[in-house]
C-alpha cells in the first residue's frame, strides 16, 4: 500500500473513531478485498465508492442514531443503512486505505421518495444528509454513495457517478427532467459523525419518528419506491 507523507491538517482524517471505525477488522478487509490491484488514491477511491453504493442497500426506513447504528463496521456486517452510515463506511474504508476522508452534510428536498415516508416525516426536507469527501491529488472531492444502482433503476434515475476527479452530488433535475434533489443548507464538515447534533436536528423536524432516537418502519422503501413510478 501506498504510503503518504501527510501535513498535521490531515492527519485527523486518518484516525479511527468511534463511528468511522477504520482499524476494525472487517473495515479493513472489505477495503483490501475492493481494491487489492488498484496503485494510485483516485483508482482505491473510485473502487471504494462502488462497492459501497452498490454494496449496501439504501435504507431510510431503519434509522438508528446511536454509536452502533451508525457504525462503519456494523453497517457494513448489515449491508444496508440510510445516507449516514454509507458515506460513513465509505470514509472508513478509505481511511483504511491511508486516503484521507472526512463527512459533509446537507440539509436536501427530497422529490423522489416514498408517500409513506413524507406522510410519516411530514415534510420533504431531509436533514443531515450525508456524503463522504476523499482527499485525492491534492484536494477534496465530494462522493455521494447513498443510492444503489438497483434502487436508481426502479426509480428511473441514472446511478451517481464518481471519477475520483470531480464532486459527485444529486443533481436538481433528473434525466427525465423531474425535480430530483435540492440543497438548501450546508452543515458543513465534519472528521467523525456528529451523532448529538443529528439527533437534536431530527428530534425538531421528525418528532413523531424520533422519539426514542430510531425508528423501523416495515417494508421495503425500494419496492415502494419503483411502485411510486408506476
Amino acid at each position: 500500500m501506498k504510503n503518504h507523507s501527510l501535513g498535521s491538517e490531515l492527519n485527523e482524517y486518518l484516525c479511527s473513531t468511534r463511528v468511522i471505525d477504520s482499524d476494525h477488522p472487517r473495515i479493513i478487509q472489505f477495503a483490501n478485498s475492493v481494491a487489492p490491484h488498484e496503485t494510485t488514491d483516485i483508482a482505491r477511491g473510485v473502487a471504494l465508492y462502488y462497492a459501497v453504493r452498490d454494496g449496501i442497500r439504501y435504507d431510510p426506513y431503519n434509522v438508528d442514531l446511536s454509536v452502533a447504528g451508525m457504525r462503519a463496521s456494523d453497517t457494513l456486517e448489515r449491508k444496508r443503512g440510510f445516507c449516514i452510515p454509507k458515506a460513513a463506511l465509505l470514509a472508513a474504508a478509505a481511511r483504511a486505505m491511508r486516503i484521507p476522508s472526512r463527512l459533509g452534510f446537507a440539509d436536501v428536498k427530497n422529490h423522489l421518495t416514498t408517500e409513506r415516508l413524507l406522510h410519516m416525516m411530514q415534510t420533504d426536507l431531509f436533514v443531515f444528509h450525508g456524503y463522504t469527501e476523499l482527499y485525492l491529488s491534492g484536494r477534496w472531492v465530494k462522493a455521494t454513495p447513498a443510492f444503489n444502482e438497483s434502487l436508481c433503476r426502479r426509480l428511473k434515475l441514472e446511478p451517481l457517478a464518481f471519477d475520483g476527479r470531480n464532486d459527485s452530488v444529486f443533481q436538481p433535475i433528473g434525466p427525465d427532467g423531474r425535480q430530483f434533489i435540492q440543497y438548501v443548507n450546508d452543515r458543513g464538515t465534519f472528521a467523525d459523525v456528529p451523532i448529538q447534533e443529528i439527533r437534536a436536528a431530527f428530534e425538531e423536524h421528525y418528532p413523531s419518528l424520533m422519539a426514542a432516537g430510531a425508528y423501523r418502519i416495515r417494508g421495503s422503501f425500494e419496492h415502494e419506491a419503483a411502485a411510486r413510478e408506476r
